[in-house]
Formats: C-alpha cells, sequence, structure tokens
C-alpha cells in the first residue's frame, strides 16, 4: 500500500532529492538484512554485503575445512564461506582444534572465534612441533611426584589427574609464551618463520616452567596441613581456599602469563606467612580479610557478568588483590608495586566508570 504515495512523491521531487530518497529506502532494506549473516535464502541489502565478501574469499575455504595437519593455505579472511552437511555457513573463521588436527570453522561472534583460533593454533604448532614436543615430553617425566603433591592442594587437585595431564600443561604452556606470542602468525609464510624461531627454545623454555611449577606446587603442598591445623577458623579457611581456587582455576598454566605465574611462589609464601601468625592476632586477621572481601565481591560479580568473555581491566585487579594479600599479610615480602586498600578502591572506581 505505501508504495503508491511513495512513487507519486518522485514526481514532485527535483532528482537530488529522487536520490537521497532512493538511498533512504536502500537504507531500510539493509537494516531489514542486518541480522542474515547467516540466511541461506536470496537476500538484499546488508546480508548481501556480507554475502559477497565471503565468496570472494571462497578459494581459500575450498578443500581445507577438515584433517588440517599444516598451514598450508593462504591467510584467513575477515568474513569466510564454508560448507557444512550441505549447508552453506558464513562468518568468522578460526582454525577449531579436532585432537588429532585442525578444521576451519566459522563463528557469528567475533570473540568466540578468536578463543577458537587460539586452541586450533596450539594444536596446529604441536602438529608442526611434534618432534621437539616429543623430545620435551620426555625430559618432563619427573614431573610425577609434582603430580602426586598437587593432590593435596585445593584448586590444583583437580587440574592435574595424571603425570600425563601435567606434562602436557607444561607443553601448552611453553607454546603459549613462544609460539603464540602476539600477535599471531597469520600466514603460511609467518606461521613457518615461529615454527623455525619455537624450535630453538620450546626445550628451554618449557625447562623453565617446569622448575616454576615445581617451586609453585612444593610452596603450595604445605598449606592444607595447616588449615586443618586452624579448621575452627571457618572465615579464615574459607578466605585462603577461594584464594587458592582462583590462582589454581581451570588450565591456569595456559590462561595466566608466564610473567604472572613467576608471581605465583610468592604468593603461597604469604599465605604461609600469615597461617603461621594468625593465632598472633586474629582480630587483625579479620580486619584485613574483611577488607580483601569488601573489594573482592565486586571483581567476582563483574566477571559473572562477562560470562567467560574477557576483561584485561578485571585481571589486572585480580593480580592487584593479590599483591595486596601480600602487602597485608606479609608485607616483607615486598610487592613489585604500591598497594593499598585505598589505592584499590580508587582503581575499582575508575575501572566502574568506564
Amino acid at each position: 500500500m505505501w508504495q503508491i504515495p511513495c512513487i507519486s512523491l518522485l514526481y514532485w521531487f527535483s532528482c537530488q532529492e529522487t536520490v537521497f530518497l532512493l538511498f533512504l529506502l536502500r537504507l531500510f532494506f539493509f537494516f531489514q538484512a542486518e541480522d542474515g549473516i547467516r540466511d541461506r535464502s536470496p537476500s538484499r541489502g546488508l546480508g548481501d554485503v556480507y554475502k559477497r565478501q565471503a565468496q570472494e574469499d571462497a578459494a581459500v575455504a575450498k578443500d581445507l575445512e577438515d584433517g588440517i595437519t599444516d598451514w598450508t593455505f593462504g591467510e584467513l579472511p575477515e568474513l569466510m564461506e564454508i560448507s557444512r552437511r550441505g549447508q552453506t555457513l558464513i562468518g568468522h573463521p578460526a582454525l577449531t582444534d579436532r585432537g588429532t588436527d585442525c578444521a576451519i570453522e566459522v563463528y557469528d561472534d567475533p570473540l568466540e572465534a578468536r578463543r577458537e583460533h587460539r586452541k586450533g593454533l596450539l594444536r596446529l604448532f604441536r602438529l608442526a612441533l611434534r618432534e621437539q614436543v616429543k623430545f620435551v615430553e620426555r625430559t618432563l617425566r619427573d614431573l610425577g611426584r609434582v603430580q602426586m603433591q598437587a593432590q593435596t592442594v585445593p584448586g590444583l587437585s583437580r587440574l592435574f589427574e595424571s603425570a600425563d595431564t601435567l606434562s602436557t600443561s607444561v607443553v601448552d604452556c611453553a607454546l603459549e609464551a613462544t609460539a603464540l606470542a602476539e600477535p599471531w602468525p597469520h600466514d603460511e609464510a609467518s606461521f613457518r618463520e615461529r615454527r623455525e624461531d619455537v624450535k630453538g627454545r620450546l626445550t628451554l623454555v618449557a625447562g623453565e616452567i617446569s622448575r616454576l611449577l615445581t617451586e609453585i606446587v612444593t610452596e603450595a603442598a604445605g598449606i592444607p596441613l595447616k588449615l586443618r591445623r586452624l579448621s575452627g577458623e571457618k572465615a579464615l579457611t574459607d578466605d585462603i581456599e577461594a584464594q587458592l581456587n582462583d590462582l589454581f582455576r581451570k588450565d591456569f598454566l595456559t590462561t595466566v602469563p608466564l610473567s604472572q605465574l613467576a608471581h605465583y611462589p610468592r604468593y603461597l609464601r604469604a599465605v604461609h606467612y600469615r597461617l603461621d601468625r594468625y593465632r598472633d592476632d586474629p582480630v587483625r586477621d579479620e580486619s584485613r580479610r574483611a577488607d580483601i572481601e569488601r573489594l573482592s565481591v565486586p571483581l567476582m560479580r563483574a566477571r559473572a557478568a562477562r560470562r567467560g568473555q574477557p576483561d584485561s581491566r578485571l585481571d589486572e585487579f585480580g593480580w592487584m588483590l593479590q599483591e595486596l594479600r601480600v602487602s597485608l599479610f606479609a608485607q616483607q615480602l615486598r610487592t613489585p608495586m604500591p598497594v593499598s586498600v585505598k589505592r584499590l578502591e580508587r582503581v575499582w572506581m575508575s575501572i566502574t566508570r568506564l
């Protein structure tokens, strides 16, 4: 019904006005098709723009979706069209880890695509460096004792089910620190250049991580006994167990930067110092614990609201909280930057204002 008055108006408009009106109508169709990124039927407007861009890169996707064991393809485009089970899918491409090889998949969410691409890159480097990885794994056989110690530590006990899983985590951590250093490889040439660079460093970096992990587990292994001796102090033991679960969250070896992992032994020594001196002044410990809790609860809520989406500001604030624990309970261990309750309150206010 609305086409008739619209067409009538065209006779009254000048040439420039007509062009402008047609532009507005075209925008209308663009926004009607905006969510059509996965629309497989003929469409108009913005959906077509996405589809044309993806189709221009269709040659990149041809014969590359499955069984990838090396980077033998070109640079992944921003958008890609692939076929899956007779259906055409368009989205943000990513290498996807399938255990023994990789595949090209597409995702609506670019952040999800980046997360999956990271895992896929890790798998691809494992495949491309299989001989170096095997050699490193042989050098890590002595980690069995470390794995047994880890079974007694809250948080760690659920992460390292066997010496093999611990060895795998150490290798992945070494690959994260070397092969997956920013910027990531983006084409065959940069992938091969990074692979050659990692070949000469992987064993050395894995050895450093192994020694660091041994120190971390050794420090952590003595904490459960001290917690049992203070089992009647529920607020204290709950707080320390929550701290350990935060430090040793799932996949911490591959998600925590190596530069930050280096601080873990100091955080754990601060826990020992706090437990050893708790009975000297329980009231003071409770007051400082309350300060930590007052700053921790908003952080936990903010992380939950993000639903797994990374946020560097929240991560940085979490590390500042760990440093505050050192400052409040074991000041003699020192911190790399000045921290205090008031300083962290100001930092949190600046985060919430953004």
